[in-house]
């Protein structure tokens, strides 16, 4: 093989040096435009394929932003083209995007979402098509369904009757639709996305209308009868509305209680209970009111309104005067027959005469209003009730001392005064905007608290403090007692050890001034004196201890101290 490739070279070598110059650039040439041709194909191959949404552009703009903006709420990606074409990554994605576009109402009229799912060659028949019609539409339907969440299986049955001749013979178009969910969905429960469904059921097929669709599950329960279901829509309202009224009575109670709590504190200001009746019926009240008309308005320098008021304006007026002068003329009826006319006016007949007749027509014009309006909800009435508790003081005799009565404190009441709960009615009036007429009522009572376990523990940590107050006393008066033996006992034991030693001392001064007398008096007699080592040896302890303390007398003392309390 290594031969092979070497002799393979070589013979290129050779056929490369025979080459001319054009013929090694064409040689390049073709190999460059080779390896471009493979770059394009690659990165044609590797483009990702897209698939349209619609076979028919959105021309409308906003509706066009309205379907991408929701498209990018899903996280999917899609092209839309100048032309109006949007296009997604795959079919999957478009079945999806497609269920939640037409549930919503975002695919516009004029762009029919399931155009171009069946072809129609110029051999097919009228009920071939109808066929493939029929099998496109259950088929395509059943993806959709099935691209929806928590649908693991659809099956889709449609019937597509034939066109008749008369209107009243055409049979109607009607299908039945059975889902399988998983079994933690809410799907069959879910009355929103069931009618999403029912949406996108209608639209793909044509002329279907509500009642020839029966949506059932598994078990055959059908789950898109709404009418059926209009008792427990009712139940699912009022327990919203109850909802509703629960919440502000919450809100409105801790706004009021805060404010009580804050002027008499949260222990005498416990409950209270807040009741809102409200109208959640619909209204719809249509008024309208008459007003003069005003031609000066008020001057505001001046103290007294002088603005001036017209009930009517006239707008237009006609006067009309009708003249009449000649001889009266009296009907009788047809000929050679007698009237019916009474004898007063038989009488005037022919009678030459002279009316005049003016009449004045005018338009006025007056202020009007007219007001339309829908309320609901509407608060028929509040009722507020507060408790207040008086105040509790703890009785005292004259010298300041609490008074104590069978074991316990005895304590004082007093109640709220009238005063302070006229106050407390009109600060909640003005809270939850009292109005008379539609009968809101404020009650604030004064009943006390039972107060018996609280007075209890403050009975039982008062007597506990004065027993420590007692304990403490007599400790502390065990250790000043103590401390004053000590003191004592020290000043006595420091006084008998200075009187042993100034005893000591008297008595070693005594002993050497016998000695010294004895020495004087031998030395007299002529004796000689010899003194013992023991005795010379003290005598310079002595004479040194006496010349040091007269030098150092701040250092002897310090040491005779340190010599004592060793003692």
């Amino acid at each position: 093989m290594n031969e092979w490739l070497k002799k393979t070279v070589a013979k290129a070598k050779e056929l490369w040096g025979k080459w001319r110059p054009i013929q090694k650039v064409i040689l390049i040439g073709i190999i460059v435009a080779v390896i471009f041709a493979i770059v394009m194909v690659a990165r044609l191959s590797a483009k990702p394929t897209t698939v349209r949404l619609f076979n028919s552009p959105v021309t409308d703009q906003n509706r066009l932003t309205q379907i991408l903006d929701r498209i990018d709420q899903e996280g999917r990606t899609a092209y839309a083209s100048e032309d109006g074409y949007i296009s997604v990554d795959d079919d999957r994605t478009a079945r999806y995007l497609r269920e939640i576009l037409i549930s919503e109402q975002l695919v516009p009229s004029s762009v029919d979402p399931w155009a171009g799912f069946f072809d129609r060659s110029w051999s097919t028949t009228d009920a071939d098509q109808n066929v493939k019609l029929k099998n496109a539409i259950q088929k395509q339907l059943k993806q959709h369904i099935e691209a929806i969440a928590d649908v693991q299986s659809a099956d889709v049955n449609l019937v597509l009757p034939e066109t008749a001749l008369f209107t009243e013979d055409q049979k109607p178009v009607s299908a039945s639709v059975i889902l399988r969910v998983t079994g933690n969905s809410d799907l069959l429960t879910n009355r929103h996305r069931v009618q999403g469904i029912q949406r996108l059921i209608l639209s793909a097929v044509e002329g279907l209308r509500e009642e020839n669709l029966i949506i059932t599950d598994s078990s055959g329960n059908q789950i898109n009868d709404f009418e059926g279901m209009a008792e427990s829509d009712r139940v699912s309202i009022i327990e919203k509305q109850q909802k509703l009224i629960r919440k502000q009575e919450v809100e409105l109670r801790a706004r009021i209680l805060n404010a009580l709590q804050k002027t008499f504190t949260e222990d005498r200001c416990r409950d209270m209970v807040v009741t809102i009746e409200m109208d959640m019926s619909q209204k719809t009240s249509d008024s309208t009111e008459y007003s003069p008309i005003q031609i000066k308005a008020d001057n505001p320098d001046t103290p007294y309104d002088d603005s001036e008021f017209r009930d009517t304006l006239p707008l237009s007026q006609q006067t009309v005067t009708k003249e009449w002068q000649g001889t009266g003329y009296n009907p009788e009826g047809p000929a050679g027959v007698e009237g019916q006319t009474p004898p007063t006016y038989s009488d005037m007949s022919n009678v030459i005469g002279r009316s005049t007749e003016t009449g004045v027509t005018q338009n006025n014009v007056i202020n009007t209003k007219q007001t339309s309006e829908i309320t609901s909800p509407k608060i028929d009435r509040i009722s507020v009730s507060v408790n207040l508790d008086g105040k509790w003081k703890r009785a005292k005799d004259d010298s300041g001392n609490v008074i104590i009565e069978d074991g316990s404190i005895k304590r004082e009441y007093t109640p709220v005064s009238p005063e302070e709960q006229a106050e407390a009615v009109r600060l909640i009036q003005g809270a939850i905007g009292y109005n008379r007429d539609r009968g809101d009522r404020v009650e604030v009572t004064n009943l006390q608290y039972d107060r018996a376990d609280q007075f209890e523990e403050e009975d039982a940590a008062y007597f506990a403090a004065i027993q420590r107050r007692r304990t403490i006393l007599l400790v502390l008066v065990a250790v000043a007692v103590a401390l004053i033996g000590f003191i004592l006992f020290r000043v006595i034991s420091r006084e008998l050890e200075r009187r042993r030693r100034e005893r000591e001392a008297r008595l070693l001064a005594e002993q050497q001034a016998a000695r010294e007398r004895a020495l004087w008096e031998a030395k007299e007699d002529g004796m000689e004196v010899t003194m013992s080592v023991e005795e010379t040896r003290r005598m310079e302890l002595q004479e040194n201890a006496i010349s040091m303390a007269k030098e150092h007398p701040e250092d002897v003392a310090m040491l005779i101290r340190t010599w004592l309390m060793e003692e």
